[in-house]
């Protein structure tokens, strides 16, 4: 994996949930290809649940924003899909092979095939610009430094940075110029899966947009597969194929699904489930009865 870090957003404050019931689907027909896959999966911390009876297909090529508020089990289904965090149930395939089958060297190896782009870029602070993008390139491969030069400063250019910030530390650079140097580095190694943790947190909304318009400009770019974690709404409709809602087992039935929304972003308006309007619209419906009775209580 390009890069690794423990960034997250409150999801991993332990909850359940269920997959199948009332889920709007979208899943791969037969004669398209599968890249990644969840059969089942359910991660159990302790006695509390996080994710449960998540079952989905996530197609080559495609682009799916996974959306929900904080402590939904977004973050930890990201860590499960590449292996950084084992399933309690169920199984992750990655390319038609199950990484729980896999022993460490072979699970490094298929991890290698994923670039990640985090919340706060990540970034080694004592380490320059150049020597940031260029580490994961060095790690994993024996090239030249000529080689390690050209690829460093193509990537650079490809994220819109000009050729000096390649001699800054991460602390001399803007928000939105460390999630382009973050974006470099994972795309170095030419990975088949991008995974974006809140690709736009903290940024302007200007700057939002030029991180989404990279966004698909590498996939444009580059066949590559995107995963997208993210609150920001106009990230989701603007980059996604697709979009998947999480929700809060310690919210919904014993019997509903976890994921109350799979399907395209035009669709969200108008969804069957008032909870995906309320979210996509930023409405705070009952959960406004819901804080007063937390705090009465």
């Amino acid at each position: 994996m390009n890069e690794v870090s423990a960034s997250d957003d409150g999801d991993d404050i332990p909850e359940s949930g269920h997959s199948h019931q009332g889920v709007v689907e979208t899943q791969p027909s037969d004669d398209e290809q599968s890249l990644i896959e969840a059969r089942d999966v359910s991660v159990v911390f302790d006695d509390q649940v996080v994710l449960q009876d998540i079952a989905l297909q996530i197609t080559r090529g495609q682009t799916v924003a996974i959306i929900g508020e904080s402590g939904c089990g977004k973050t930890v289904f990201m860590k499960t899909l590449v292996g950084l965090v084992r399933p309690t149930r169920g199984e992750i395939f990655f390319d038609g092979e199950g990484l729980h089958h896999m022993g460490y060297a072979e699970l490094t190896q298929t991890r290698r095939r994923f670039g990640f782009v985090f919340q706060n870029a990540a970034l080694f602070d004592s380490m320059s610009v150049f020597e940031n993008v260029a580490f994961p390139l060095r790690q994993s491969e024996v090239v030249s430094e000529t080689v390690v030069e050209e690829s460093v400063m193509q990537h650079l250019a490809e994220v819109g940075l000009p050729r000096n910030v390649a001699y800054k530390r991460p602390a001399e650079l803007s928000g939105g110029m460390r999630k382009r140097v973050g974006l470099a580095r994972a795309l170095i190694l030419k990975p088949e899966v991008v995974v974006y943790d809140e690709p736009t947190t903290g940024l302007d909304p200007i700057m939002s947009d030029v991180i989404n318009e990279l966004i698909l400009d590498t996939r444009r770019r580059y066949p590559v597969t995107s995963v997208v974690v993210t609150h920001d709404m106009h990230t989701a409709r603007k980059v996604a194929d697709r979009v998947l809602m999480f929700y809060p087992r310690t919210r919904l039935d014993e019997n509903e699904s976890q994921v109350l929304f799979d399907g395209p972003p035009s669709s969200l308006e108008h969804a069957e489930d008032r909870r995906v309007r309320q979210f996509v619209r930023g409405e705070a419906g009952e959960r406004l009865t819901e804080l007063a009775h937390g705090l009465s209580g």
